[in-house]
């Protein structure tokens, strides 16, 4: 009786967090409609992007409920596919490390690492998980032989935190963690972008992140500072940035998936982005899947969220689906499943 109560309260908690999933990509999808109106903006990107989270979602939940092991190996090597094809098929400019594709290339091979790892997890099978955490560390080594050192460091950070994950009882500090490290990077870039951090730190910082971006920053806390209900206006934003106008190869974007949700949506824009991945966490945290499991992908989706905080990947529709992707894979319930693991 008492293991049938507590099935019964997993599958109310997990009707919650889709019920509160469905709630929130409604308000991304809504919101920029309303922050466009009246103004000649274009929320098609937006509506694309939160599109391809939903789809990418409901794609990994009903793969992962079939292929439990399979589906995100599947997905673990299409990651590795694209990361290696996406800076010869993409359009546009082909910007310096991590802006650009090479943003994007870093979040494909962070997604690509978690998912291997996730199959590693899932599957009883002790040859079978030492391939495909050998996957894992092959994806690693592509990143570096690609030149993609961002990708590399994070497709290794995962590794390693897949691997602690496997130690951890309960996933409840764990997320906690995954959330601060989101947190504290993303707070790191509105610092420098408000330009309130000490002389010293900022010139320090500013190496990394070059000075070009940096500019771009400061024009989106400048918009959202004149725009703080409503922003600019979704895909404005390199209409009214001095510094992105004056760009040898201008993309119109500030490079950084917080400032721009800010800038072109103001700051309601940006808590949505914010409530967006503490959905997923909380996904993760309620997921039905091992607590490895649910931590490895907590893991990549906060290494893509870091990326996204200092360059352009979620622009690229498959990156937007790849992370949906991953979340579904590591929340849905295999048929063969019993009780969730703590």
């Amino acid at each position: 009786m008492t293991s049938a109560a507590g099935t019964e309260a997993d599958i109310d908690r997990r009707n919650v967090s889709d019920a509160v999933g469905v709630v929130v990509l409604g308000a991304c999808a809504v919101w920029p409609l309303i922050s466009a109106a009246g103004r000649d903006a274009r929320p098609e990107g937006v509506l694309l992007a939160v599109l391809a989270v939903a789809a990418g979602y409901a794609a990994g939940r009903m793969s992962g409920a079939l292929l439990p092991v399979a589906a995100p190996c599947v997905g673990a090597l299409a990651g590795l596919g694209l990361a290696v094809a996406m800076p010869h098929v993409a359009p546009g400019p082909q910007f310096a490390t991590p802006l650009g594709h090479a943003g994007a290339v870093a979040a494909l091979l962070a997604l690509a690492t978690g998912s291997a790892c996730c199959a590693a997890w899932a599957t009883p099978v002790p040859a079978l998980r030492f391939g495909l955490r050998m996957l894992a560390v092959g994806i690693a080594v592509a990143g570096a032989v690609m030149g993609s050192m961002p990708g590399c460091a994070a497709s290794a950070a995962v590794l390693l935190c897949s691997l602690a994950a496997g130690r951890m009882r309960h996933r409840g500090p764990g997320i906690a963690g995954l959330a601060l490290t989101a947190a504290l990077v993303t707070g790191t870039v509105w610092a420098v972008a408000a330009n309130v951090l000490p002389a010293g730190l900022t010139s320090a910082l500013e190496g990394p992140l070059t000075e070009h971006r940096v500019r771009l920053w400061r024009d989106a806390v400048h918009l959202t500072r004149q725009n703080i209900s409503l922003g600019v206006g979704p895909g404005r934003f390199g209409e009214l940035s001095g510094t992105a106008s004056e760009a040898l190869l201008p993309d119109g974007k500030p490079h950084s998936a917080p400032l721009q949700q800010a800038a072109e949506q103001g700051l309601a824009g940006a808590l949505l982005l914010v409530t967006a991945f503490c959905w997923l966490l909380y996904a993760l945290w309620r997921s039905p899947r091992s607590t490895p499991v649910a931590l490895t992908a907590g893991a990549a989706l906060t290494a893509l969220a870091a990326i996204a905080a200092v360059g352009d990947a979620l622009s690229f529709t498959t990156v937007s689906v790849g992370a949906g992707l991953l979340a579904g894979l590591a929340t849905a319930r295999p048929w063969a499943a019993g009780v969730p693991q703590s």
